[in-house]
């Protein structure tokens, strides 16, 4: 049995990292859909596509501008506020008016000129074919 020497340190750092861990798996992070311009999105993957769906409700698609630069996808729009009812007395204004964009990172390099944009009761979804690098390929074993 070999004698290790105490680093009170590295045990420190190690219950840093699983108090964070604790935290990132009790709340989801960081509540972008409720912080002003924030965009809620699901993003997941298919053999042959990315597919990444964007609740932008009360934004028209010509207000909505897509790009991707790299592996980086940004999704920017406006929602435009509606005429102020200025003699009524609020009790709540929880709508939020002004620009938003959320920029996300894929995971595989895609083919932006082959992507596909619908948009249907306030959802906007994108398909992003992979790029033919990026697709699984099966290598067969020789005897």
């Amino acid at each position: 049995m070999a004698i290790r020497r105490w680093e009170p340190f590295t045990e420190l750092a190690s219950l840093r990292e699983a108090m964070d861990r604790l935290f990132e798996e009790t709340w989801p992070r960081p509540f972008e859909a409720l912080r002003p311009g924030g965009l809620a999105v699901d993003m997941y993957e298919t053999d042959k596509d990315i597919v990444v769906k964007a609740n932008v409700p009360g934004v028209r698609p010509e207000d909505i501008d897509i790009s991707v630069v790299g592996e980086t996808l940004t999704i920017r729009g406006e929602r435009k506020a509606e005429e102020r009812v200025e003699q009524a007395n609020y009790f709540y204004q929880e709508r939020r008016f002004g620009a938003f964009s959320r920029s996300l990172t894929l995971p595989a390099p895609v083919q932006t000129d082959k992507a596909d944009a619908r948009f249907e009761n306030g959802v906007l979804t994108l398909t992003l074919p992979k790029a033919e690098e990026a697709k699984a390929k099966k290598i067969e074993i020789k005897r």
